[in-house]
C-alpha cells in the first residue's frame, strides 16, 4: 500500500513534535478515520501542549524539512497565549495542519492521559481516544450543529462501539452538559 502524502505529512509532523518532546496527538477527521469510518479529511488537528520557547523551535524544526511551507511564528506566540490555533500550510501538496494549544483542565476530559498509540505506516503515533473524540464532536456539535459531527460520532460507534467504555463517555457528557445530544443519538442509531 502506497502512502499517501497526508500520512507522510502526519508522520513528518509528529516526528517533529516527538524530537522536541512536545506532547500532542491527533484529532479530528484523521482521528475519525482511526476508529471510525475512512472519510474525507482536507487538514490534520493536532492537540500540542506547547509553551513559550518552544514556539521558535517547533516554526524552525518545521522551516528545516518544509523549506517553501507556510507557518507564521506570531501566530504560535498568540496560539500559546490564548490557547488558540495555529497552522502550518505545505506548499508542495497544499496540505495544511492545525496546532490546538490547550491547558488541560479539570473541567475537561483528561485527553492526554488518555491518548492512544496507533501505528501508521511503520511510526507510532498518538491520537486521542475514541471516548474522548466522541466526547470532543459532541462539544463541536452544541456549537455548530454541524451534521458532520454527529456522523463522526454514529461512525466510532459503530466501528469501535464494543471496545468503548460507554460509562466514562456518559459521564462526561453530563459533565459537559452534551448528555441529551449523546442519548438521542443512541436512541436514535443503536436501538
Amino acid at each position: 500500500m502506497e502512502i499517501t502524502s497526508q500520512e507522510k505529512l502526519l508522520i513528518t509532523i509528529t516526528g517533529i513534535l516527538k524530537r522536541l518532546k512536545i506532547e500532542y496527538f491527533v484529532a479530528g477527521g484523521f482521528a475519525v478515520s482511526v476508529w471510525g469510518r475512512p472519510r474525507a479529511t482536507f487538514d490534520i488537528d493536532i492537540i500540542i501542549k506547547l509553551v513559550e520557547p518552544q514556539d521558535n523551535i517547533l516554526a524552525k524544526a518545521i522551516k528545516e524539512v518544509y523549506k517553501a511551507g507556510y507557518i507564521d511564528e506570531n501566530m504560535i506566540k498568540e496560539a500559546i497565549r490564548r490557547k488558540g490555533e495555529f497552522n502550518f500550510i505545505d506548499s508542495d501538496s497544499g496540505l495544511k495542519v492545525d496546532f490546538w494549544v490547550v491547558k488541560e483542565s479539570a473541567e475537561q476530559p483528561p485527553e492526554f492521559k488518555n491518548k492512544k498509540t496507533k501505528r501508521i505506516s511503520g511510526q507510532d503515533i498518538y491520537f486521542v481516544s475514541p471516548e474522548d473524540l466522541i466526547l470532543s464532536k459532541l462539544r463541536w456539535y452544541k456549537e455548530s450543529h454541524s451534521s458532520k459531527h454527529i456522523e463522526d460520532i454514529e461512525s466510532v460507534l459503530r466501528i469501535s462501539g464494543e471496545k468503548l467504555d460507554m460509562d466514562y463517555i456518559k459521564k462526561w457528557a453530563e459533565r459537559l452538559n452534551v448528555s441529551e445530544i449523546l442519548n438521542k443519538i443512541v436512541k436514535n442509531n443503536f436501538k
